[in-house]
């Protein structure tokens, strides 16, 4: 869904910004929902299950002369005595500290007014090298704005932010301004990827992402964190010659992948209803976000033990 511009773009090289800003928080405080914002399509997944993201995703948004990088990192684990969880979530917290390493920007995003034992295993990670812009999430929840002046000066005292935005994720104002905060902050050199680009990852990427979103939405708090899903098959068909691409075929065979037995049967449900609708849902928004027709068969198969598994995570695609 991206490719590499190598520079060669409208505008000369000299006058282009172009920089990495990390988008880093606790589990489940919207740093998805905020990229998606950012980029202006849905890159990366949502749902309110915790840990819903699981590998670093890049959306892009070109705007004049600058080229924003935006990662979405997983949530910092902090709970590693989750039986049967330890590998995951050590590949989890190497993925946001990798991350770190190589970025101009960071975004650290809180819920406005709050701040919590979580919140400040984070703050621990924000490197003393690099601006780290404070993102109050949620503002459209704070019923009196001056409150927040009392939380922003003890949450200077945790860490010295280079700026301070409060935002509501949703609104698209919002987001502008914060673009036009981080810019300045970007370097001035050649954009690394096409104007058109969105993100660094393929369909094929995208794929097992949508449907472990609809899984975990679908599914709610009955299914615990060990759930995956695995592209078995992954075949574009192109449309007929002189047709329009929507008349191409996307055929899809994904595996999700659960603990036990039981919660096969919570995804599959009473008589596949539950398996039915995920795949319709899953189905659906993937004709909408590449604009063809899909076709999606999914299966759930139980591997037990996975998410504590080194070899089987890089299998299942985890760096």
């Amino acid at each position: 869904m991206a490719k590499k511009s190598g520079g060669d773009s409208a505008a000369p090289a000299l006058q282009q910004r172009c920089g990495l800003i990390a988008i880093i928080g606790r589990p489940n405080v919207g740093k998805s929902t905020l990229l998606n914002a950012l980029v202006g399509q849905k890159v990366s997944i949502t749902s309110r299950k915790a840990q819903t993201t699981r590998h670093r995703i890049t959306g892009i948004r070109t705007d004049g002369d600058t080229q924003f990088v935006f990662v979405d990192t997983p949530g910092f684990q902090t709970r590693h005595t989750v039986r049967g969880t330890a590998a995951l979530n050590r590949n989890l917290n190497k993925t946001v500290q990798a991350t770190l390493s190589d970025v101009d920007v960071v975004l650290f995003l809180v819920e406005a007014g709050k701040f919590g034992p979580d919140d400040a295993k984070v703050v621990a990670l924000l490197p003393k090298d690099k601006p780290v812009i404070l993102v109050a999430n949620k503002l459209d929840l704070v019923h009196r704005r001056e409150d927040l002046f009392p939380w922003l000066q003890g949450m200077q005292a945790h860490h010295t932010f280079a700026e301070f935005i409060p935002l509501s994720a949703q609104k698209e104002d919002d987001t502008k301004r914060l673009m036009a905060v981080v810019k300045p902050y970007l370097p001035e050199q050649a954009w690394w990827y096409d104007a058109e680009a969105l993100t660094d990852r393929t369909d094929r990427f995208l794929a097992s992402e949508i449907i472990r979103e609809k899984l975990f939405r679908l599914t709610g708090d009955e299914l615990p964190y060990t759930s995956t899903v695995v592209i078995d098959l992954y075949n574009e068909e192109p449309p007929p010659p002189g047709k329009p691409k929507a008349t191409g075929l996307v055929r899809i065979a994904a595996t999700i992948i659960v603990e036990r037995e039981q919660h096969k049967g919570m995804v599959i449900g009473d008589k596949g209803e539950r398996l039915k609708r995920i795949g319709t849902e899953a189905r659906t928004e993937l004709e909408r976000l590449m604009g063809v027709k899909v076709f999606l068969e999914i299966w759930v198969k139980v591997r037990s033990g996975w998410a504590d598994d080194e070899a089987r995570l890089r299998t299942y695609g985890y760096e």
